[in-house]
């Protein structure tokens, strides 16, 4: 990538954005954010060569505006959880309106804004496991947008699929320590789901090798970490990092099934009954990561902002895994 290259960031205000952004920037690079809300991007404003822009991506010609004078654009956007229309507002693929919506047609939305814009370099996150063909909503529509991405064919395109991402604002391992912090025993939906934990800092890496790597357009890369963990391994594994002895319970597949419904229903919405499906696929990959990047362990990262300590304690250590 050339130093000064100008990159487009869409959902770059989010979890892996955040990292992402930042190595570009630290690499010199002129990155547009763009943001319902600039407020929610204020970790982003700081930085010397990133703009942060309030714009509605659903509004007619706004990604192309964004994308006009870009040499590349990377498509980070995606949801965990969709608003259920009623059977009859679903297409024949049966996703929620949320998961169209941004895992369907904003990938198609992106690609028609390279082409009316004139970029020719994207990159696309998806995830480990999405396919048309998949038991949920989240992975049927991530594998149709990710189809979307790579049928441009006048497009050089680079398709990412990440197992569950971790690190310092993550809400998957903070949400279980959150949770063992305050219940002596924790009820788990799909203990036997088989995931590769991957740290964002290796998926940002991976993103902008790929900005520099000619042989990457038109390939996907599955990212996972060093090591494969059952969900049971990985709450028990949180719970020893954080210092907490608590139970954990496993519930079968009608059970967990029985308990996201109850979930759902919350205000704040921690499991659905579309995530026990999607557990059931395995997210695990066997190849080795690209680029030549080693993943890091999560045993070895995750006490720097999971373990009880001082504050003194914790904030130089995550400082020099941001790399700032």
């Amino acid at each position: 990538m050339k130093r000064h290259e100008n990159v487009l960031v869409v959902g770059g205000s989010g979890f892996v954005g955040r990292h992402l952004v930042a190595v570009l920037a630290a690499r010199g690079a002129h990155v547009v954010v763009p943001t319902r809300r600039r407020e929610r991007a204020k970790h982003l404003i700081l930085l010397p060569t990133v703009e942060v822009i309030e714009a509605d991506l659903d509004q007619p010609g706004e990604l192309t505006r964004l994308a006009d004078g870009c040499d590349a654009v990377v498509n980070l956007a995606g949801v965990l959880h969709s608003r259920r229309g009623r059977r009859d507002e679903r297409g024949p693929n049966d996703y929620g309106p949320d998961f169209a919506r941004v895992h369907v047609e904003l990938p198609q939305a992106v690609v028609n804004a390279c082409r009316a814009a004139g970029v020719k370099r994207l990159l696309h996150m998806s995830a480990l496991g999405a396919d048309p063909g998949a038991p949920s909503e989240y992975l049927r529509s991530k594998g149709i947008g990710e189809r979307v991405a790579l049928a441009a064919e006048d497009l050089a395109v680079t398709v990412f699929r990440p197992s569950v991402i971790f690190g310092p604002e993550d809400a998957f391992l903070n949400l279980f320590a959150l949770l063992a912090k305050f219940l002596p025993v924790l009820v788990l939906p799909c203990p036997q789901a088989r995931l590769q934990p991957v740290y964002v800092g290796d998926v940002a890496a991976a993103f902008v090798a790929a900005l520099d790597e000619r042989a990457s357009c038109g390939e996907r890369y599955d990212l996972g970490g060093p090591r494969e963990y059952t969900l049971r391994e990985l709450v028990q594994a949180v719970c020893a990092i954080t210092g907490r002895r608590r139970q954990v319970i496993g519930l079968g597949a009608r059970l967990s099934l029985a308990q996201a419904r109850m979930m759902e229903l919350l205000p704040v919405k921690l499991m659905t009954r579309d995530n026990v499906l999607s557990m059931q696929v395995p997210s695990v990959c066997a190849g080795p990561f690209p680029f030549g990047i080693a993943p890091s362990a999560l045993e070895a990262l995750a006490p720097g902002w999971l373990a009880p300590a001082g504050a003194r304690v914790r904030y130089p250590h995550l400082r020099r895994h941001a790399r700032r």
